[in-house]
């Protein structure tokens, strides 16, 4: 016998649970009331080199486009920090590279997707066949928008959902269904006065509360831009060279955070405590031997290099970081040649000896 949809929606929170995501909440596809704030972030022309930003606006905003006969979006929440200290002390090692919690072990879609896809299984065992679709920050999906309206928390002054419960350190994914399911009430913002997320930003990337200019933001040079890092900004840049964690390190909500039990979290390689000088002599072998599975490697070798040299140019001037960009000087690629002597014209009259390049 075919379950209520009241008692199917909460037995779903329950296998989700069972396989590892720390919250399930339902809610319908009806974004209208996001439909201004990103029209108006596209018009601004904030998203910068993110032309599928603009280019599937539409479908963003219209879930039921996106996936015929959507009527429900099952959203779930699976924690990815492993630790409850929020501590800006890695921002303060100019030497090492700070790399975004998130990115540090194994890239998280293809273990949400797995997961997804069992908890449509065990939907299809009970409820029999349905139409769904899974989504893993891999299509155009206002997937914030969705876990807000589902309850899952609040979109906060620094863009990120924050839950009252558990911070922001967590990934978001979604299962679209046709499954006419009871909806999640959504809850209220708690963001109140405070302004620690827009005021700490290296870069000043906020330009009002909840309103971020991507072309500013530390995580979109670093990962979506694939030219030049404008050279105003690289100084602001700090060790930072995947990604940047700032507003979620300083925001009051994550003193909630929760530590997750996943393994494939967990930092490889000494992602988390490695030394400029060494990630930027790996030769692309490497880079590609050491980043596999992991979120990293979207961005390829030459915006890797890239960063790290941005990185090496606001580091201390010591002999070991003027040799490794001096090694590198001549490289093939005129993107990595424009950020090495940007770097190294930061370290002349440290009183080094010059490093010959040949």
């Amino acid at each position: 016998m075919t379950p209520s949809f009241h008692q199917l929606a909460a037995d779903i929170k329950l296998w989700g649970q069972e396989l590892g995501f720390a919250q399930v909440a339902i809610t319908d596809v009806d974004l209208d009331q996001y439909r201004p704030h990103l029209e108006d972030w596209l018009a601004n022309h904030y998203h910068g080199e993110m032309d599928y930003m603009e280019r599937h606006a539409q479908l963003r905003l219209n879930p039921e486009a996106l996936v015929p006969g959507t009527l429900r979006a099952i959203c779930v929440r699976m924690d990815y920090a492993l630790t409850t200290t929020n501590s800006l002390a890695e921002l303060n090692m100019p030497e090492r590279a700070y790399i975004s919690r998130y990115a540090r072990g194994r890239d998280y879609h293809k273990l949400i997707r797995k997961r997804l896809q069992r908890l449509a299984d065990r939907i299809s065992e009970t409820a029999g066949p349905f139409g769904y679709r899974a989504f893993v920050d891999s299509a155009p999906v206002l997937e914030r928008a969705l876990a807000e309206k589902a309850g899952m928390g609040w979109i906060g002054k620094n863009t990120m959902l924050i839950n009252s419960k558990a911070g922001s350190w967590f990934f978001l994914a979604e299962l679209f269904t046709d499954l006419p399911l009871p909806v999640d009430e959504p809850t209220t913002a708690h963001c109140g006065s405070c302004t620690a997320c827009l005021d700490i930003c290296p870069t000043k990337a906020f330009v009002a509360p909840n309103v971020l200019d991507a072309t500013r933001c530390i995580s979109y040079l670093t990962i979506e831009l694939r030219s030049a890092i404008p050279e105003e900004l690289r100084p602001l840049m700090g060790n930072r060279v995947f990604g940047c964690d700032d507003c979620q390190l300083i925001c009051p909500w994550n003193k909630f955070t929760h530590v997750s039990k996943e393994a494939d979290f967990a930092p490889r390689h000494g992602l988390d405590d490695a030394e400029l000088t060494r990630l930027f002599e790996w030769p692309e072998e490497e880079f590609l031997r050491f980043t596999e599975g992991s979120p990293i490697r979207r961005i390829g070798y030459e915006c890797w290099l890239r960063n790290l040299a941005v990185a090496l140019g606001n580091a201390p001037s010591t002999l070991a970081i003027v040799a490794a960009l001096t090694a590198r000087a001549e490289h093939p690629s005129a993107l990595v040649r424009e950020h090495v002597q940007w770097a190294l014209a930061q370290h002349v009259g440290a009183g080094l000896p010059a490093i010959s390049s040949e």
